[in-house]
């Protein structure tokens, strides 16, 4: 049950390089510079395999759309027509150039895998620092926001958190996580909402602390949620087996046969059907579960369609 609870790990890491402006303050022969540097320091670490670069001057809003739904890109970056994306290590390791900072450095694994996702960011990290970054003894790496300096270090878990929702305990452990320097957001991070019961639990706190405390604050914490989520599950089950069991069927039911539907509703169904799944009520794969959610997702049903779709057509697909 743990690895369905915990669906995915990711390390984000901060940089700027030491002899140009933040991006906020850069103009386009500044920003291709950064590119540049950037391609020839992962060129020439040939252990993280071949870096594809695409940019974001080249795609279609619907595009950048899209590589928001799959998290690999901020709705931030999004937004820069000079910004890049870069994929390493077969698709592991992602690094955002020119968004807030020069650099954001994106290690996404399944499951709880901190240590693993921090070993892939690190390697990343270690190849493009000979680029030369911001660093002061003092105040760690310098970032564009304050917030970020020190370790410059995010580390999030992607928990699934169906039964704490439904039993309206979600506040109380949003208060707790709070009290250690952690904090917990939307599926898309800060501003965003927790559709499907998806929850970020991540570190609020990068200066004053180094990248091993964070972690294990951050590793933690995600056990002690997991444990409260399986808690949870087995109080439902004890309360009301039937109910329960009849509302996660019926969810399955409702997506295998619907001809439509809002993202909204889409969204709290699959979190029934993967509640079921956890509870051996349904033989169904989380691969499956997580292809079809991104694949429901907006701008992916319009790439498909081929054409831009009204909400009210997106609802029919």
């Amino acid at each position: 049950m743990e690895d369905t609870i915990a669906l995915s790990s990711r390390i984000r890491l901060a940089r700027n390089y030491e002899d140009f402006a933040f991006p906020s303050r850069m103009n386009q022969e500044l920003a291709q510079s950064v590119l540049d540097r950037t391609m020839q320091s992962l060129q020439a670490a040939p252990d993280l395999g071949v870096p594809h670069m695409v940019r974001m001057a080249d795609l279609s809003q619907l595009a950048r759309e899209e590589l928001v739904e799959q998290h690999r890109i901020s709705p931030e970056l999004a937004r820069h027509d000079e910004g890049a994306l870069v994929e390493l290590l077969e698709g592991s390791v992602y690094v955002m150039i020119n968004e807030e900072d020069h650099l954001r450095i994106q290690a996404i694994l399944p499951g709880l895998s901190l240590g693993e996702a921090l070993e892939k960011a690190n390697r990343t990290d270690d190849a493009l620092e000979r680029g030369g970054y911001a660093f002061d003894p003092r105040y760690g790496y310098l970032t564009a926001c304050p917030t970020n300096a020190g370790t410059g270090m995010r580390a999030s878990v992607m928990l699934h958190l169906p039964a704490l929702t439904l039993l309206s305990q979600i506040g109380p452990i949003i208060r707790s996580v709070s009290r250690i320097g952690l904090t917990v957001r939307g599926i898309y991070g800060e501003g965003s909402q927790a559709n499907g019961n998806m929850y970020q639990l991540s570190n609020q706190v990068t200066l004053g602390r180094n990248e091993s405390e964070i972690l294990h604050a951050l590793g933690e914490a995600a056990l002690q949620v997991m444990q409260r989520e399986r808690d949870a599950m087995n109080l439902m089950l004890e309360r009301n087996r039937i109910g329960l069991e009849d509302r996660l069927l019926r969810s399955y039911g409702i997506l295998s046969n619907a001809r439509k539907m809002s993202l909204r509703e889409f969204m709290q169904r699959m979190s029934d059907v993967r509640l079921a799944m956890d509870l051996s009520l349904l033989p169904l794969q989380a691969d499956t579960l997580d292809a079809l959610l991104l694949d429901a997702q907006p701008a992916a049903l319009q790439r498909r369609a081929g054409e831009e779709l009204s909400t009210e057509e997106q609802n029919v697909q």
